[in-house]
């Protein structure tokens, strides 16, 4: 049964918090609150480019249970823009919910977006890359090996699809890598586990040739804690960074999502050729980080991870260090934050550790996903996104920060990064 709840709650958070984009509050609505789409919806969007499942589900439910086979149907991305607002053009990424109040369906012959069945504005789908349709020597798809994300301006490279922490059952809380992978491989998709340099390479080589609107690609996967293949963890990284600056030098923007690494080591992805580090935090402060990566708390530690992120500042310019947190973790049901104001103020602590230090991290929201350990659990509220949203922002321009260099213009209407909303509070200038 249709209820106008939702949809009452959106329009009230945009008249409170009016000094944000409505386009942001709506899309960390979407975010936290998931998507569905109808028949006639899905039907269509079978002629653009799906989910890849490019790394985590990103997914409110698991694959067995959807019963539309959502996960081979629905885009990997929207846009939506219009309607009774007048949002500006604002990408979001896909996350499955059958039960979400958000629905994309076929009225009047377009695809529109809709609240609690009130038409919120029209909706595209990203056309599909004109070098998905190449053929690797493997027989791979091109999306299982290098597909590409927001809006096509980045190519995703995740070399290890799993992670050693959950050998031990001491993976981050909120992640479900491993359990991912092998959820894709039961629902019978090609997954590759390990990727190899030779089968990136060949893939680079179509997108190089065909495509103009790729602009960064990201390397990352897993931790390594002991070895891979008899490789460590920076080995095994910096050999397809060195291996496609080496064939492509320059192409692309070359970042890397991988652990906390010595200033040594960070050298040598340096001196491969990559522009951008991403040592992600996960989650601000001593005592929940060891809740929330109890792996990384034994191997690595809270201290030595955040002076590691600051140190790394030496070898790629403190504006090229731009480590991702969870936004919204800090309020999970297990071991989190009840209050929101508390919440956040403990976020901003962390912001304003690493932006005095012109070092900007970036956030990517939190889904509670239902294969990892953190479990389903209701997303953090609306509020909390909000009041996050201003607090980055608000330490981003008192010290004066640089816009994140690798993820397209800033500002709304213009923001590709679609996982959260924080591209979309920044004005140009910033």
């Amino acid at each position: 049964m249709i209820t106008t709840e939702a949809y009452a709650e959106l329009v009230q958070h945009m008249e409170t918090f009016q000094e944000l984009p409505s386009e942001a509050i709506a899309k960390q609505d979407l975010l936290r609150r998931g998507l569905r789409f109808s028949e006639a919806a899905m039907n269509i969007a079978a002629g653009f480019k799906p989910k890849d499942y490019f790394i985590f589900s990103f997914d409110l439910i698991e694959i067995k249970d959807m019963n539309q086979n959502e996960h081979l149907r629905v885009p990997e991305e929207i846009r939506f823009s219009g309607g009774p607002f007048n949002f500006r053009s604002t990408v979001v990424s896909t996350r499955i919910n059958p039960d979400s109040p958000w629905c994309v369906d076929l009225c009047d012959g377009r695809l529109n977006l809709l609240l609690d069945g009130q038409e919120m504005g029209d909706i595209e789908f990203h056309p599909i890359p004109t070098f998905y349709k190449e053929k690797l020597s493997s027989g791979k798809h091109m999306g299982e090996i290098a597909p590409v994300l927001e809006w096509g301006y980045l190519i995703y490279l995740t070399a290890y699809r799993m992670c050693q922490y959950f050998n031990k059952d001491e993976q981050c809380q909120f992640c479900d890598i491993n359990r991912n992978f092998i959820q894709q491989r039961k629902a019978g998709r090609a997954y590759t586990g390990i990727k190899h340099d030779h089968e990136i390479l060949e893939a680079l080589a179509h997108i190089d040739r065909l495509d103009d609107k790729a602009k960064a690609y990201t390397l990352t996967g897993g931790s390594v804690i002991t070895d891979l293949q008899g490789t460590t963890e920076v080995d095994f990284y910096v050999q397809f960074i060195e291996a496609i600056e080496t064939r492509f030098p320059g192409r692309w923007i070359a970042k890397a999502v991988v652990q906390a690494w010595e200033l040594a080591d960070c050298q040598r992805l340096r001196d491969a050729g990559c522009q951008i580090y991403h040592p992600n935090y996960e989650v601000w402060g001593a005592e929940l980080f060891a809740k929330i990566c109890p792996g990384k708390t034994r191997v690595i530690g809270f201290d030595q991870w955040i002076n590691r992120v600051v140190a790394s500042a030496e070898v790629f310019g403190p504006e090229n260090v731009i480590p991702n947190f969870v936004g919204g973790v800090e309020m999970n049901s297990v071991c989190g934050f009840s209050d929101v104001d508390r919440a956040v103020a403990h976020t901003r602590e962390g912001l304003e550790w690493f932006m005095s230090k012109s070092i900007v991290p970036r956030f990517t929201t939190w889904c509670p996903e239902p294969l990892a350990a953190l479990g389903p659990q209701k997303a953090p509220s609306l509020e909390y996104f909000c009041k996050l949203l201003i607090a980055w922002r608000d330490v981003f321009r008192h010290y004066g920060c640089k816009v994140p260099p690798g993820y397209g213009e800033p500002g709304p209407g213009k923001a590709v990064f679609s996982v959260s909303a924080f591209m979309d509070v920044l004005d140009k200038e910033a």
